[in-house]
């Protein structure tokens, strides 16, 4: 499964970026894709499982979507 991360500041994508590289996620930094809207106009996508929990906690974390048959199913908005 895709999942892709906005954040209101680019500090925040970095930060997620680096969290992902340590609990061994496969992520990468992007532009944010044209149907998601993002303060910073970064994000972080990254690939887990189906059943991922996603726990990470931020003030700086605007969106979390999933990426399910080409279309951004949102499962989280600040």
């Amino acid at each position: 499964m895709i999942y892709v991360v906005t954040f209101f500041a680019h500090i925040g994508t970095i930060r997620f970026k680096r969290y992902c590289d340590k609990e061994k996620l496969k992520a990468k930094m992007m532009p944010v894709p044209r149907a998601l809207s993002s303060s910073c106009g970064t994000c972080v996508q990254f690939e887990a499982d189906d059943d991922y929990e996603f726990s990470y906690e931020s003030e700086e974390l605007e969106e979390v979507v999933k990426l399910i048959d080409g279309e951004y199913v949102s499962i989280y908005k600040a």
